[in-house]
Formats: structure tokens, sequence, C-alpha cells
């Protein structure tokens, strides 16, 4: 971009080296002469001897020179990126076991006992777990199944689709036959259809709620479900027969890509349409709750008397401020945030449900009145989008009783997520501000709420994942103060690595799956902490949307299913020729989780006596298991207190005796 200085004609030059400082006179001391560094000197070629430009082309050179500067800096960070990299010790990766290939797209999985359920194309399939066998497939609808939800019954499973016009319906599965018990929301009229966002099953299967929105209203569903007596009707079909229908056997629909061996069945299954099975029962309609506005009480008394036996305290829809105070505290708060409010506002967004069955326990506990059985669910707890209140609503009422909160649990800043433990015995609330509750809903004191003469023993683990991608581990114990610490930081150089997921592995205590940006699938040890190990699909798959990834976790079983998309295939126009996967991880295949799953296994006597899971116990048997426990203290007591008796006795004899002598 220089010319060179000088005459035309090429002369010879020589390089030299040009010191960079000042020449100085030297003192006469050697001592004091300056050592001579690399540094201070310039290597200068006089062949490239070079003039000032002019402009523009001066601007030229130096835009051209900071471009090759910038450049070279990042050439040097991914050399630095790539080095690191190669230098970080890479967990040990294991490929799936199973692999269950698919000729339509799954929208949705679902896993209880021993079978997996696919929701895909006009309905949804049934697989076997361990040897990915398909075993029945339901296709009668005319669009796609988005979600879906199993719940195990014991010996049957229940299982509930929801389509993507928002109708619910009710499966049972057993092993002989699935019946179609009910569609929820399904109307002849279809401007009056309404839609089902979420679908929650309580634990053992006694209750269900649906969260329905139709109208510009939303709301939640509660029904019973008669689960004793469908396991009546389906051992004797003769009383719930429906002589309209007939029964369809087994059919499968096969498709060419599936070989014979995919076709042996351990167990029959067939639609049973000809048996109509009890209805669930509607139990409650629960609506968001209103608005905070200006009382229309002219006397505390009233408020006072209009809370009936404390139901509904701490709602703040009872209340005896005016109009005219709320008036004034908006005008001072639009005062105040005037620069902040003045901006465009979008619509407001339809409230939304998060809601959970919760067990008897310490703050869940059912009337003297009423008798449940043991491990049944008794209240439904639910916090509805930008609320601050999380409402306790008991089950034992029917649909003519007014759908009154029992509870509150009011919080200081909405309630952003909750989060319910696998064996219904913790509950999390995370409000907005950071703020977060966590609750030990087990323990149990003669069904009342009492103050322990001792300390707390209450100890559990929160793992929370945070919107910046960074985990952290709460951890509680008792009446001490609560614990925080980083599991994973917020990844600053490899920005892929952000954490989108997280899912506890119940067969697994302490262990955790997380699910990054770039389609890696980890295995922590939230104790140490430490990566365990890592999985992923054969090279050929990859997860089309790494940030919202499709899987499941087994809650009995130490394993789950991912879905993986072939790369090749996605970008096919024909959707008859993309071809999708479900993998199946055992981690007891494994050979580094092998031990693990050994030592997670408890036996039961242990689970039985040790008081660590003394939570996963019905009420019946942790009480019992109290009073046994008390009641051997109290023997051993007693047979001690005799037997110092005795010896003292003995004594007071030896001294007579001596006496005497």
């Amino acid at each position: 971009m220089s010319s060179p200085g000088g005459s035309q004609v090429r002369k010879m030059r020589f390089s030299s080296f040009v010191r960079k400082v000042l020449l100085e006179v030297p003192s006469p001391t050697e001592q004091d002469w300056p050592q001579d560094d690399e540094k201070d000197f310039a290597f200068k070629d006089s062949e490239q001897e070079l003039e000032s430009l002019p402009q523009p082309y001066r601007m030229i050179n130096k835009m051209v020179n900071l471009l090759f500067d910038q450049a070279w800096e990042v050439i040097m960070k991914r050399d630095a990126l790539r080095e690191a990299e190669h230098s970080r010790v890479q967990p040990t990766i294991y490929l799936p076991l199973v692999e269950s290939k698919l000729n339509k797209m799954p929208n949705c999985m679902a896993v209880s006992q021993d079978y997996v359920f696919i929701g895909g194309a006009k309905g949804f399939s049934i697989y076997n777990l361990y040897d990915a066998k398909r075993l029945y497939i339901w296709e009668k609808l005319k669009v796609d199944v988005t979600s879906i939800w199993a719940a195990d019954l014991g010996s049957e499973i229940l299982i509930a689709p929801v389509d993507e016009t928002g109708i619910a319906r009710l499966f049972y599965f057993c092993k002989d036959g699935l019946f179609l018990i009910k569609a929820i929301n399904e109307v002849d009229d279809t401007s009056k259809q309404t839609t089902c966002l979420k679908t929650e099953i309580s634990h053992g299967g006694d209750f269900a709620a649906f969260l329905l929105q139709g109208a510009g209203e939303i709301w939640l569903d509660v029904y019973r479900l008669p689960k004793e007596s469908w396991l009546k009707e389906v051992e004797h079909p003769q009383l719930a027969i429906n002589p309209k229908k007939k029964v369809r056997q087994l059919q499968l629909n096969t498709p060419d890509s599936v070989t014979s061996d995919n076709l042996e069945m351990d167990i029959n299954i067939c639609f049973r349409g000809d048996i109509k099975l009890s209805l669930p029962v509607h139990i409650m309609k629960i609506k968001p709750p209103k608005p905070v506005t200006g009382t229309t009480f002219k006397s505390p008394l009233e408020v006072f008397a209009k809370i009936e036996d404390c139901y509904g305290l701490g709602s703040g829809q009872n209340h005896f401020i005016k109009d005219t105070q709320w008036e004034q505290q908006e005008a001072i708060f639009k005062a105040l945030f005037k620069k902040y409010l003045d901006g465009e506002w979008g619509e407001e967004r339809l409230s939304m449900a998060t809601f959970h069955f919760l067990l008897p326990g310490r703050v869940t506990t059912m009337p003297a009145d009423v008798k449940s059985p043991s491990g049944v669910a008794c209240v439904l707890g639910i916090h509805w989008t930008g609320n601050h209140n999380f409402f306790l609503y008991s089950l034992n009422r029917t649909l003519k009783d007014k759908a009154d909160p029992e509870g509150v649990w009011p919080c200081a800043a909405p309630i952003a997520v909750s989060q319910l433990s696998c064996c219904c015995s913790y509950l999390v609330l995370a409000c907005e501000d950071g703020v977060l509750t966590l609750w030990d809903l087990a323990e149990v004191h003669q069904g009342q709420n009492v103050y322990p003469e001792g300390p707390l023993k209450s100890h559990m683990k929160c793992v929370v994942l945070c919107t910046d991608s960074s985990v952290h581990l709460v951890t509680a114990r008792g009446t001490q103060e609560p614990t925080i610490s980083v599991l994973v930081e917020r990844p600053v150089k490899y920005l892929d690595e952000a954490i989108c997921a997280v899912a506890p592995v119940p067969a697994l205590p302490g262990m955790v799956l997380t699910f990054s940006r770039n389609g890696s699938v980890q295995l922590m040890d939230v104790a140490k902490p430490q990566i365990i190990c890592a999985f992923a699909p054969p090279r050929t798959y990859h997860l089309a949307v790494p940030w919202t990834p499709v899987f499941v976790v087994s809650l009995h079983r130490p394993c789950f299913l991912l879905r993986g998309d072939h790369p090749d295939e996605i970008e096919s126009d024909d959707a008859k020729d993309i071809q999708n996967s479900i993998f199946c991880f055992n981690l007891e295949a494994y050979p580094l989780l092998e031990n693990i799953c050994n030592l997670c296994t408890v036996p039961q006597t242990d689970m039985t006596d040790s008081m660590a899971f003394a939570q996963v116990l019905p009420l019946e048997k942790r009480c019992e298991n109290f009073l046994q426990e008390r009641f051997q203290k109290l023997e051993k007591k007693v047979k001690e207190q005799e037997h110092w008796t005795r010896l003292h006795r003995y004594s007071l004899l030896l001294q007579r005796e001596t006496s005497r002598k």
C-alpha cells in the first residue's frame, strides 16, 4: 500500500538491528552498564523503508492493518479454545442399547411400569420398555397427539393423551386390553369447544385435574377416578357390556421397515370398545382468583364475618381497603416509576395454573371425621400466573360444594415455579424475586401441626436451574440456615454448553441428567459434584431442537428415553421419508454405572426400619413403626429398671446378713 522511497534504481541494502531506546554515554564503571535486552532492539529491513502515504490511502492502509490485527486475534482465540478443548477431560460417552425406529415424528412420550407410550400422528402407540417391541397402535384421530401422561394404578395404567385440538381423553390399559373411558372436554358444538392446556394425575390414580381454556376464560376441572369400579368391570365384562359396539381385535399398522421379529408379542392386546367403564366424577371447578379491588364492607366486623372457619384467610380478597386508597397508591406508584411505565405494554397474558396433588401430612391434614386410605391424595395445591398465593383445596367434596380454598400460603412475590418431589414428600416454591421456599410435607404427629421438643431432622436437597443456565444446589437441614453451592457456572467461553433442562433420576438418588444446547446429555452426581458420564445417540442422529429435547425418565427404573432425528432426512420434503428413532439408555447395563445402581438398591427391610426412608412409607405404616420403636424403647427401659431393682434388693439382703453375723 506504500511506495518505496529513494531513487528508483535498486540499491543493495542490508538488514540491521536498531535500538528502540535513546543512546546514552555509559558510565566508567562496568557494573553500572545496562544489561542488553532483546526487547530493546527491533529488526528493521532497509529494503522495506517506506514513506508515509497521502490521504485517503493512509486511512485505507490503517483500516487494512486493523482488519488483519482483528483477524489474527480471532485466530489466536480459536487456537486457544481448541487447545483448551483438547486438554479438557472428556467424560465417558455411552451409546443407547435399544432403538425403536419410527416412520412418523413422535411428539411426546410417557413411561409407566414396563411400557412406553408415544404420541404421534393420529393417535399413540404402546412399546415394551426393554426390547422396543411395538405392542399396539391406537390411531383413530384426524389430528396428532401433542402431549401424553401415564399413571401407575398398580397392575393397570391410566393414559391421558391430548391432541392438537386440545381434546383430552382417558384410557384404561391392562394386560389384555385397552379401554376408552371418556373424552373429557369433547362437545358436539365446535363453537363451544374448549382446549386442554395441562393435565395432572395424582399418585396412585385416584384423582385427575385438567386445565381448560375457552371463551376467553380459563379454569381447572378436578375429577375423582373410580379405579376400583374399573377393575371390577374389566374382570367381569358382562356387567359393563355395550351391545352397540363390537370387540376390535388387535390390528397393528405395520410399516415396511418393521421386521417379523418386531411383531413377536408377549401379551395379546385388543381395543375393547364394547365395554363401557364408569365415568370420572366431576367434584370441583376452580377459577383464577379475582383481582383485588376496593372493599364493599362497611365495618371490620363484616370482614371477619365473611371468613368462615378461617377458610381463604390470607388470599387478600376479604379486606377493608377502600377504592380511594387504591387510587392514591396507584398514583404514587406511577409518579415514582413514570420513566419505566411510559413504554408500550403488550396484551396481558391469560393466567396459567400449576397444580399438584398432595398427600396427608404436616400441612395437609385431613379432618377428624374424614377417613381416607393411606397414600391417597387429600389436597390439591395450585398457584396462578402472577399471583402471590399458593391455594390449598380439599378433595373431599362434591360439585355442589362451594369451591373455596381451605388454606392459603401467601408469598412476598409472585410464584414463578413450583415442583413436587417424586415421593410427594417435599414441595418447592420459587418466587420471581429469587426466593425459594422448601416445604416438608411428610412429617405427621397425630394429625396436628405441633412444635416438636427436639430439633427438626428434615434434610433435603434441591437442584435449581437459573435463567442464566447456571445450576445451583440448595441444601436444607432442619432449623439450620440453608446452604447454596454452584454445580455448574454460567457459561462464558463455551456458550453452546449452556444447560437448557435438568431432570432428576428417581431410581438413582442424588443423580440428575443435564441437557445442553449443543445436544450433549450428561449424568451428574450433585453430592460430589462431578460428571459421571455422558450419553449420545449414534452419529447418524442428533437432536433437532436441543434446547427443548423430547425425553422422559422412568420413575421406577434407572433408564430414560430420548428422541433422535436423522439430519439427512429432516430436510426431506416427503414426510414419509422422515425416519426418527427413540433411544433407550438403561443405566444398569453400562459398566461405569453398574456399581452405582447396585449401591442405590435398598432392601425392603432396611426401608422399613430406617428413618431415612420414613417419608416413602404410608401414613399408617409410619405411625406403626413409630409406636413399635417407642414401645421397644419403653420395654427396654422397664427391663433395665427391673434389673437394677433386683440388684438393689440383693444388696440390701447382703447387708442384713452381714449385720446379723
